[in-house]
């Protein structure tokens, strides 16, 4: 039985990269350390290296509920810690009495810099006080290239991850059924929606998977995927049951406002 199978036909290359990192410590006696990955992502890292006697895994994204968490692999014989993780926190100094700064501005000027989504981890956000964390490597990179967010012209101060502002990782946790995984059925139990209107938000663009505007309503979910629906507030689908008597999934969701 394919591996394959479980999986979407567009995460393929993603499996074969998790497969390459396992061979790799496997064969070199050697740690590897991926980049941030999506909770989808660690779902596939969880399910293809499962429980191997000699490759282990980590997963660690700066601080005790943070979404995106890059992956430590190595070989079952290494003890690991934080430092292996190497991560950088940064902390954004800006005009707040003047202006706001928001999750889709700092996104948006990190990415403009150049990077790939996983080169830095989640953004936080409390109050006036703006946060996000990223690779060591490009740390010096980010330091000299990002000079403004929106129109607000701002600087950067390296902190410990000790000071990460306390996020909300409280998820609702709820149950429902549905008749199968599309995007536009689950989107309809998990938030309560007719199908019609889940129909409407995923065709209109206003629903994302995973942090991408999906608007294939056929689209399958899967566990780990994070759902957003503009005005009904983020999911994530924690595990996917088996069919009940009725021929229906038993899904179990965590909801966020």
């Amino acid at each position: 039985m394919s591996i394959y199978q479980h999986f979407r036909p567009e995460e393929r290359e993603f499996i074969d990269q998790v497969i390459n990192w396992k061979e790799y410590v496997e064969q070199n006696y050697a740690p590897k350390l991926t980049d941030f990955l999506d909770p989808r992502e660690q779902q596939i890292l969880k399910t293809v290296i499962g429980k191997h006697p000699d490759v282990k895994w980590e997963l660690f994204g700066g601080a005790s509920g943070t979404e995106r968490k890059r992956a430590f692999l190595f070989p079952a014989y290494l003890a690991v810690n934080e430092e292996d993780f190497q991560l950088k926190l940064f902390g954004i100094e800006y005009p707040s009495k003047f202006v706001n700064i928001e999750h889709r501005q700092v996104l948006g000027s990190l990415m403009s810099l150049g990077l790939k989504r996983g080169k830095f981890g989640d953004i936080l956000i409390d109050g006036d006080t703006v946060q996000f964390f990223a690779v060591s490597e490009i740390a010096d990179y980010i330091r000299l290239q990002l000079e403004s967010i929106g129109r607000a012209s701002i600087r950067l101060t390296e902190l410990s991850l000790e000071n990460a502002v306390t996020i909300d990782d409280e998820w609702n946790e709820m149950s429902t059924t549905v008749s199968s995984l599309r995007l536009d059925t689950v989107l309809s139990g998990i938030f309560n929606l007719s199908r019609q209107k889940s129909q409407l938000l995923i065709q209109h663009g206003q629903v994302k998977v995973n942090w991408t505007a999906i608007e294939n309503t056929a689209f399958e979910c899967g566990e780990g995927d994070v759902l957003s629906a503009r005005g009904y507030g983020r999911a994530k689908i924690i595990t996917v049951e088996g069919k009940t008597k009725k021929d229906k999934y038993r899904v179990i969701a965590g909801r966020k406002k």
